[in-house]
C-alpha cells in the first residue's frame, strides 16, 4: 500500500476514530456479557474515542492502514470458562471491525448512485471499508500483544506456552521490525485487498 494523499488522511481520520473505539468497545462490551466488569470500572464501555485512542497506533492506522488502540483491561478470573471466553473476548474487536466494513459494504451495494455523485462521500466509505479490514486483520496476527496471539493462549499446548509468554516480552519490538522490512505489508495487503473485493 503506497502512502495515502492528503485527501485521504482528513477524510480517513473520522474513520480511524470510529474503527480503533468500536474494536475495543467490542472487546469491553462481550467481556462484560461473559462476567467480567474491568471494562466498565475502567471507563472502556464507551463510544469515546479519547478513552481508547493511542496515539502511535492511531497513527499508524491512518498512515498504513493497520494499527492499534489502548488494550482494554480484562480479568480472566471473573470468567466461567477463561479460556473460551478469553478468545471470545480476543475476537470481538476483529468481529466489530469486520460488521462495521460489511455495513458500509452493503450502503455501497444498494445505494450506488450516492456513490457515482459525490466523490467525497463515497472515497470516505470505502476508506471506512478498507481501514476497518486493515485493523481487523492486523490485530489477528498472532504476535503478542495482538489480539491473534490471545487465541492462540487457548490452543497452545503447554509446553509451548513458556516459550510464548517469553516471546510476549519483544512482541512490539518484533512488530515493529517486520513493519520496517516490509513483512507485515506483503502479509497483509493482499489478504486485505481480497475481502475488500469479496465485499464489494
Amino acid at each position: 500500500m503506497g502512502f495515502p494523499s492528503w485527501a485521504d488522511i482528513l477524510l480517513s481520520l473520522p474513520a480511524v476514530l470510529w474503527a480503533i473505539t468500536f474494536h475495543e468497545f467490542c472487546h469491553g462490551y462481550v467481556a462484560y456479557k461473559l462476567g467480567d466488569d474491568t471494562p466498565l470500572r475502567s471507563g472502556r464501555l464507551t463510544l469515546n474515542p479519547l478513552a481508547h485512542l493511542d496515539p502511535i497506533g492511531a497513527l499508524m492506522l491512518l498512515i498504513f492502514r493497520f494499527g492499534w488502540a489502548k488494550p482494554v483491561p480484562i480479568s480472566t478470573r471473573n470468567f466461567k470458562n477463561p479460556r473460551r471466553d478469553l478468545a471470545l473476548v480476543s475476537l470481538a474487536g476483529a468481529a466489530g471491525n469486520l460488521i462495521t466494513a460489511i455495513a458500509c459494504a452493503l450502503i455501497v451495494r444498494f445505494f450506488p448512485t450516492i456513490f457515482l455523485t459525490n466523490f467525497a462521500l463515497s472515497r470516505f466509505v470505502l476508506l471506512m471499508i478498507m481501514i476497518n479490514v486493515g485493523l481487523a486483520v492486523f490485530n489477528l496476527i498472532p504476535i503478542p500483544p495482538l489480539d491473534g496471539s490471545r487465541i492462540l493462549y487457548v490452543v497452545l499446548p503447554p509446553k509451548a506456552m513458556n516459550a510464548y509468554f517469553f516471546l510476549e516480552r519483544y512482541g512490539m519490538l518484533i512488530i515493529l521490525l517486520l513493519v520496517l522490512f516490509g513483512v507485515i505489508q506483503a502479509v497483509m495487503t493482499p489478504v486485505i485487498m481480497a475481502i475488500f473485493q469479496i465485499m464489494l
